[in-house]
């Protein structure tokens, strides 16, 4: 069984929303390609660091970071769009390639661990 499993970071992300676009973010998640590599780089990115792959999901104005799992995925982060560009203006990154910034950026990482640290919760499938 395909499971989408969301840390307590993520899932308070999730619940901050209006209750429709949690929903519509949820749909979009049933139409993932199986292999999320050779999906379109324009909805997914890959940032990769020390052997570790996070992918970036762009739905709508939202852009979702996960990584794949034996079960399904584990979701990171559920952040605006804007957050994104305001973390990449406030770090001074260039932004023709934001994912292959990103995975160089120390703080990026942090950001994605806070979630992991706390341990996943949230589970829908």
């Amino acid at each position: 069984m395909f499971q989408i499993v969301f840390n307590e970071i993520s899932a308070a992300e999730m619940s901050a929303l209006p209750t429709e676009l949690q929903l519509e973010l949820l749909a979009e998640f049933q139409s993932l390609p199986e292999e999320v590599e050779k999906a379109d780089p324009e909805q997914f990115g890959k940032i990769e660091r020390d052997g570790r792959s996070l992918f970036r999901y762009r739905v709508n104005d939202y852009r979702i970071y996960f990584e794949k799992a034996a079960e399904g995925l584990t979701v990171h982060r559920v952040l605006h769009r804007n957050t994104i560009r305001d973390f990449l203006f406030r770090a001074s990154l260039p932004m023709p390639s934001e994912d292959g910034e990103l995975a160089g950026q120390r703080k990026f990482w942090q950001l994605i661990d806070e979630g992991k640290a706390s341990g996943a919760s949230a589970k829908t499938h």
